[in-house]
């Protein structure tokens, strides 16, 4: 449910010759642990009560790749079902497949790219997790967005993270600096939706096990501290059967009817679905004034204040979300903002005119600024329960509910400052 990958190694001989047809087993509370693999209550699929059994995994060929940065590694990635080959509907990838499934009914595919922002450390993991995060040197000690003397400086990590993803498969398109100091982002070229989101996960384990190997650190977490936080900014377009896009057109700003209503669907959704955006407590310090991160339910034409934002023509038009952060599950914000537009088309909803402006002063309505206001829309969403079912929304309502009470239980540095000695 975070987004990371889980599994098992297996001996190349064996996997041939067992695992590859006929898969192989996973304790089912994979889906029903926290952050730190506890164990909690309120699952309906795994629990105490029903003895915590195993589901299958079924590996998907199709996703065999080479893992350059262990020797003599292939990966594949596997879906989920139950010993009866039911899928197991509230595993993130088949939540992705069933809107993409509802999607190709009309005809269309999505195409998605996303767009990860981190920070390095000079520090290693180790290091970090003995200082309690605290005190860690940033491998660059100042703003150096676009910067070619600041990327310079920690060009032979991007470099080997470069290289070893695209010897994985991935292809990559660039590397920049970003605002946070020792901030930086690696693109990578868009493809089909699942295709995407699978590389996604690949590219943050593989990024931080090279970083690792290189005697450093880097984190994909949603706000560091209290400088730029790390985005994941998500483009998606939609195509017809024949790869052709369906988003520009003759009506009003250049877009087709598809679009608008499409796009009409992520403003009516997004405070509905924000849990699949930002799923964590640290997903909501991101969304502050001024930060480039989005606090208004906006659209704009390549406008970095609004949540959505469209860019690009022709053949290229499309928009990007803005709210997911670098701690964001890909399978679930790209279903997420499948199941919005796809509400906006079967709806027929109406594209509100554009900020021109600075949607940050512009009065819009505001996105959740915690997890407990978005865990609550989303449990009373009308739209999440049609697009998703109760199941999904039951699942990842017990999921938000988790966190909060670890966090509300918690005391932290912020209060130890101030409490210790002064109250």
């Amino acid at each position: 449910m975070q987004g990371r990958l889980q599994g098992k190694r297996f001996a190349a001989r064996f996997f041939l010759d067992e695992v590859l047809e006929h898969g192989t087993e996973g304790c089912n509370y994979l889906l029903a642990v926290d952050a730190e693999m506890n164990t909690v209550d309120g699952y309906e699929m795994s629990s105490w009560d029903r003895g915590y059994g195993d589901f299958a995994m079924h590996p998907d060929p199709t996703t065999l790749r080479r893992v350059p940065w262990n020797e003599g590694t292939a990966l594949l990635v596997a879906d989920l079902a139950w010993n009866d080959g039911s899928p197991v509907v509230a595993a993130p990838r088949q939540i992705l497949r069933r809107q993409l499934e509802r999607l190709a009914e009309r005809g269309l595919t999505a195409q998605v790219g996303t767009e990860l922002e981190f920070i390095v450390f000079k520090d290693t993991y180790e290091q970090a997790w003995d200082a309690g995060y605290r005190g860690l040197t940033p491998a660059n000690q100042y703003n150096v967005d676009y910067s070619v003397l600041g990327t310079g400086r920690v060009e032979p990590l991007l470099r080997r993270i470069r290289n070893e993803m695209a010897a994985a498969g991935l292809t990559v398109e660039s590397a920049k600096g970003e605002c946070n100091p020792g901030q930086h982002e690696i693109a990578f070229r868009y493809d089909e939706a699942l295709v995407t989101c699978d590389q996604h996960a690949i590219y943050k384990t593989g990024a931080k096990e090279i970083a690792a190997q290189e005697g450093v650190s880097l984190t994909f977490m949603a706000k560091y501290d209290e400088r730029e936080g790390n985005s994941c900014h998500i483009h998606l377009s939609l195509a017809d059967e024949n790869g052709t896009s369906v988003m520009a057109g003759d009506g009003p700003d250049g877009m087709s009817d598809t679009m608008r209503h499409f796009l009409a669907g992520q403003l009516a959704a997004l405070r509905d679905f924000s849990l699949l955006y930002a799923p964590n407590i640290n997903s909501y310090k991101r969304f502050q004034p001024g930060s480039f991160a989005p606090t208004a339910v906006a659209w704009g034409h390549d406008n970095r204040t609004c949540a959505l934002r469209v860019v690009g023509h022709g053949p290229s038009l499309r928009f990007e979300n803005r709210l997911p952060g670098g701690d964001v599950n890909p399978h679930l914000a790209v279903a997420g903002m499948v199941a919005a537009g796809l509400h906006g088309i079967e709806q027929g909803l109406e594209l509100p005119e554009p900020c021109p402006g600075n949607a940050y002063t512009a009065g819009f309505e505001h996105v959740p600024t915690t997890l407990r206001e978005a865990a609550e829309l989303w449990e009373t969403s009308p739209i999440a329960k049609a697009a998703f079912g109760d199941e999904v929304v039951a699942h990842y309502r017990n999921m938000a509910r988790v966190e909060v009470d670890a966090f509300d239980a918690a005391v932290t540095d912020w209060e130890l400052r101030r409490s210790f000695e002064r109250m």
